[in-house]
């Protein structure tokens, strides 16, 4: 049993010359031109992606700022609005002992 195992151990532990002993040809190996080509389209066509994509975050931004000094405003000017009432009605003379309208 163990020299089955030995035998075993040492077929497997041993080392077995590759296949081919010459290296591939570069033109499998390296993309070429056509890879560069393609990967350079991808890298600017991303850039041009995140570039849109930051203009349209900063441009959605700047319309919520607005949006929101616009409300601002206009809630502004209906608080003057009826205060403006308020005080109307505040500077009437109101007899006493008189009902005041409602």
């Amino acid at each position: 049993m163990h020299a089955a195992i030995a035998a075993f151990l040492h077929a497997a532990s041993s080392v077995t010359p590759s296949p081919s002993p010459t290296a591939p040809p570069p033109e499998l190996v390296t993309p070429g031109p056509w890879g560069f080509a393609v990967i350079a389209f991808i890298a600017l066509a991303v850039v041009l992606l995140v570039w849109d994509m930051l203009r349209r975050i900063r441009r959605g931004r700047f319309r919520s700022e607005i949006r929101e000094e616009l409300d601002a405003e206009e809630a502004a000017a209906q608080q003057a609005e009826s205060a403006g009432r308020a005080s109307e009605v505040d500077d009437q003379d109101i007899e006493p002992g008189a009902d005041p309208k409602r």
